[in-house]
């Protein structure tokens, strides 16, 4: 691919709108973890007394939530899979054949 042909495709609005929207999608899925697990954290940090709160014979709080952290992560990533097979992939697709 010649270097005109790339600033062509690299200057379209669809390519722009691409990369706008990924870009966002990729940052709220990014904000949401930081915020699960970055809170967390804090009430390790702040409030550890809750976290030992028992759930049962050899389970308190802080493993629950923990496995659910575990959870969370396998729920985003997935999301992120599916959007991006679903509408990114297409969206590529569509470029390419504009070009």
């Amino acid at each position: 691919m010649d270097s005109a042909k790339t600033h062509e495709i690299l200057q379209s609005p669809a390519f722009k709108k691409l990369v706008k929207t990924r870009w966002n999608t990729s940052l709220i899925f990014t904000f949401l973890m930081l915020f699960v697990y970055i809170g967390f954290l804090l009430i390790i940090a702040y409030n550890k007394d809750l976290l030992k709160i028992p759930m049962g014979d050899s389970l308190n709080l802080a493993i629950v939530v923990g496995l659910g952290i575990i959870l969370f992560s396998w729920i985003i990533t997935g999301a992120y899979v599916y959007w991006a097979n679903n509408y990114y992939d297409s969206a590529v697709n569509e470029i390419k054949k504009e070009f």
